[in-house]
């Protein structure tokens, strides 16, 4: 029998080490540097096998992230192993952040750290959108393609929601000519239909929508005359529906101009991102459901009890009244500062008043001066917490009822959060027009807050923003803990053919 090369003992180990899909990073304990790694690193971070060993891990690691790795250093020279979550570069600069398990090992008799990098960018990427996506109170369906975006690319993509028998779009992207004629709907038809594109709450992906399979056939006869336009100019299409086990929402629709370009793991992306958002949209469903039933709600209390909301006020200054006459002449100096509460007090129950007529009878919003309605939410405010308010109004003109309705309310809304959440002495309101903008400013001299931190609770912030970006204004929000807030609001009189 002839003598057969006896196989490198290194050899099953090398398989093992180039087979896996993670990556593996050998670092010499000496000079840092790396000695080995095996092919899904070098990808991973953008580089050829050849060009990956010998770099320094500075070279492939945030400068964060590189600050620990003389500690990872040093922990598997004592014998022990160490887990982070970090952020690594590729070649070409942009960041992933990646989960690292690192032990001891000898390699070549050299003591090496041996760290195995898996990419978990996307489920830190998932997770995001999934906070963003609970942290909508009303969610807007275009939020859900944005979001969509970020982890899958789509040449167009179209939000539905099921209303009886009809698909009715609410959303689109990448489709100007679509997103000017939305609302538009698209007849489902029975349950059959209904039931093939719910799929048992399953992704369908679509090769080529011009076809021949059944899947394709099927979608150019539903979008064939109302939504035919999602289909121009694509191949791929992928549908997600908008599903619980009780209850079909809706569905997602991407569009990409080649063909087969949707893949198994794109689908599992979309449909994970798909039920977080069917879950934000019934939670909207249900808020929006509230928000109708306490409207309507809050308008009998209003009517039942409109002079009981001012009767804590109109009491305490019957009281000051009936002592006055008794300290006139025994304490003067006591006299002046109770005139001034009752003039406080009456000022404030007028303003509660008449802010509570202003409720019942929207048109009044519209109707009246911004001039006259924002001293009046002042004095309601000052007459319900004991904190001065000082109301400068320039000259403003005429403006669009929407808009007019929409500062005062932004004014409520800010000077709710003051009296909730600010503790403060001093309160500003300053409405101005000039160089085409209506700026509309209200500063507290409270505890303020960080504006990057999201409060649990507190709704007040978002729906001022929704408010504003309703009339085609912008919210801005500065404000630093003990510093106070200033929150100010800028409407484009100019872009919307306003006189300045």
């Amino acid at each position: 029998m002839p003598n057969l090369p006896s196989e490198d003992p290194e050899r099953p180990y090398r398989r093992i080490f180039e087979a896996l899909g993670d990556g593996l990073i050998l670092n010499d304990v000496e000079t840092g540097l790396v000695v080995e790694a095996n092919p899904a690193a070098g990808s991973m971070h953008g580089y050829t096998h050849e060009d990956f060993i010998g770099l320094s891990p500075a070279t492939f690691m945030h400068p964060d992230s590189f600050a620990l790795f003389t500690q990872w250093l040093q922990t598997v020279q004592i014998g022990k192993s160490f887990e982070a979550t970090v952020v690594h570069t590729r070649r070409d600069g942009t960041p992933f952040t990646v989960n690292l398990r690192g032990t001891g090992c000898n390699y070549r008799d050299r003591l090496c750290l041996l760290s195995s990098v898996r990419d978990v960018s996307e489920q830190v990427k998932l997770l995001e959108i999934s906070q963003t996506l609970a942290s909508e109170l009303e969610l807007q369906p275009g939020l859900i393609l944005d979001q969509l975006r970020e982890i899958l690319e789509y040449t167009h993509g179209v939000v539905f929601t099921l209303e009886g028998w009809d698909l009715v779009a609410q959303a689109v992207s990448g489709k100007q000519q679509l997103d000017e004629t939305l609302p538009f709907r698209v007849r489902v038809g029975g349950m059959e239909t209904l039931t093939a594109l719910v799929n048992e709450r399953r992704p369908q992906r679509t090769a080529d929508v011009w076809g021949a399979d059944p899947v394709a056939r099927f979608l150019r006869l539903l979008l064939a005359e109302q939504a035919a336009g999602l289909l121009e100019g694509v191949h791929s299409w992928m549908w997600v529906p908008l599903a619980t086990k009780g209850r079909v929402i809706g569905g997602v629709g991407v569009a990409r101009v080649q063909p087969n370009y949707f893949t198994a793991h794109h689908a599992d992306l979309a449909l994970m991102l798909a039920n977080q958002a069917t879950i934000a949209l019934v939670n909207t469903q249900q808020y929006q459901q509230g928000q109708v039933l306490a409207s309507l709600e809050e308008r009998r209390r209003l009517a039942q009890n409109l002079h009981d909301a001012v009767n804590q006020s109109l009491f305490s200054a019957s009281l000051i009244a009936e002592v006055l006459p008794r300290l006139w002449e025994q304490h003067p100096k006591e006299v002046r500062e109770s005139l001034e509460d009752l003039r406080r007090l009456t000022r404030g129950a007028l303003a509660e008043m008449r802010g509570l007529l202003v409720d019942l009878r929207p048109l009044e919003l519209s109707e009246s001066e911004l001039s006259e309605l924002l001293p009046l939410l002042g004095d309601a405010f000052s007459g319900r917490t004991n904190v001065p308010v000082t109301v400068t109004v320039g000259e403003i003109g005429a403006l669009p009822g929407e808009v007019q309705v929409a500062l005062y309310r932004l004014c409520q809304e800010a000077l709710n959060n003051v009296a909730k959440h600010a503790a403060a002495t001093r309160v500003a309101i300053d409405l101005r027009h000039e160089a085409g903008i209506v700026e509309l400013r209200i500063c507290d001299d409270g505890r303020g807050f960080d504006t990057n931190q999201i409060y649990s609770g507190h709704y007040g912030l978002g729906m001022m923003r929704e408010r504003a970006a309703a009339i085609g204004a912008t919210v801005s929000i500065t404000s630093r803990s003990g510093e106070g807030t200033e929150i100010t609001t800028r409407w484009p009189s100019a872009a919307h053919g306003e006189a300045p």
